[in-house]
């Protein structure tokens, strides 16, 4: 519960690497999340230094494009303004760790049922490997953020990346360069019912 308590989601990083071993940790810690029939749907790729760089102008110019066009998420206008706060922000952490799930697809492409249920499944199996990364950072004194604004520069990320299936988000990874206070969290009663 400790280490639940003190994790915060952290926007501001001092410029220090992080060490390899310290990043094979985290992500060892996110390695062993149960997942939906053991499938293990998840693939980490860590960009550092240069490559975070080439990673991030492509992200950011697909998120200009995105803000001249809305052509990809015609109906989420007013959260890109968010997703170029975000963009700033992975420019400052040392690490950026995108997150695929490698047995997923496309999400602006239809799909059945059967495999909506199973992309439902992996992703909250991803969930709790990130969540695991997220935990095993703050033990270990470092700072980190999970980030979904790469949907916005979705297709331009995948093919920078050029590996199959999906990108489900990233991860920012250094050193806290700020100590934001708890942020609210509803009541328990508010939460929780016994039937």
């Amino acid at each position: 519960m400790d280490c639940i308590e003190r994790r915060r989601s952290i926007r501001r990083y001092k410029p220090a690497a992080v060490k390899r071993e310290l990043i094979d940790t985290v992500i060892n810690a996110a390695r062993l999340a149960p997942s939906a029939k053991n499938r293990q749907p998840w693939k980490y790729i860590v960009y550092a230094s240069r490559e975070k760089d080439r990673l991030l102008d492509v992200m950011e110019r697909s998120l200009l494009k995105e803000q001249k066009t809305h052509a990809l998420l015609p109906n989420s206008r007013s959260a890109l303004a968010d997703a170029f706060h975000t963009l700033h922000i992975m420019k400052t952490a040392p690490d950026i760790v995108i997150v695929m799930n490698t047995n997923g697809q496309n999400p602006f492409e239809p799909v059945d049922a059967g495999a909506r249920m199973t992309e439902i499944s992996d992703s909250l199996s991803i969930g709790a490997s990130v969540e695991n990364m997220l935990l095993m950072a703050a033990d270990l004194g470092l700072g980190a953020l999970w980030i979904a604004n790469t949907c916005f520069a979705y297709h331009d990320l995948m093919e920078f990346i050029g590996e199959k299936g999906q990108l489900v988000g990233a991860v920012a990874l250094g050193y806290a360069d700020e100590q934001p206070p708890a942020r609210p969290r509803k009541e328990l009663s508010e939460v929780l019912e016994y039937r």
